[in-house]
């Protein structure tokens, strides 16, 4: 039986820390269910491209749309083997929901793996899960893990932190990285000739 892992996102998620790690964990056989508070299976979110473009910080541009496979109010949490957060925009405002607050909960007590990503921390902060942990984020989300009680480290955007179940990265550069972590996190081991 293949592994499920949810996926919290929503709108104005930034486009390759949502549609690149989808189709990661789909390519290795996981199930993945991509969940947005408020909205139902067959909805649509947009998604958001951030880019450095020559001002202090990153400009944000329109995305794709992407399909949600599955109904946030639909979820059952004992379904699932690891948690998934996305960055960009939408975990600024998906973290006022209470019920993405106590999904992501579930996840740390049952120690089950967790990965997030950029501003996908900003989840995690709201949700009271990092006090002790050292992690990493995007470096304007570092004050918040900070604050939350988290050992914040600033490290290459192209590589992964893991503290337990918890594996973080600053940005979609350390896709591999992270990717990488998670994998091992749920057990998953990739062999090449």
């Amino acid at each position: 039986m293949s592994k499920k892992i949810l996926m919290l996102t929503g709108d104005f998620v930034e486009d390759y820390e949502m549609m690149v790690p989808f189709q990661a964990l789909l390519s290795v056989g996981l199930e993945v269910h991509a969940v947005c508070p408020g909205k139902k299976a067959g909805e649509n979110i947009a998604t958001a491209i951030h880019d450095f473009v020559g001002f202090q910080t990153y400009a944000e541009l329109r995305g794709h749309n992407f399909t949600l496979n599955k109904s946030f109010d639909e979820v059952n949490l004992d379904d699932y083997d690891g948690l998934y957060v996305c960055g960009g925009r939408a975990p600024e405002y998906i973290r006022l929901n209470e019920k993405v607050l106590d999904y992501t909960r579930h996840f740390f007590e049952k120690n089950k793996p967790v990965a997030a990503i950029c501003h996908g921390l900003q989840i995690l902060t709201a949700a009271g899960v990092v006090k002790g942990r050292t992690l990493t984020a995007y470096a304007a989300v570092g004050p918040e893990v900070t604050l939350a009680g988290g050992n914040y480290k600033e490290i290459p955007v192209t590589d992964a932190i893991t503290d337990g179940n918890l594996t973080t990265s600053p940005a979609w550069p350390g896709h591999p990285a992270i990717l990488r972590e998670f994998y091992k996190l749920l057990g998953i081991t990739i062999s090449g000739n």
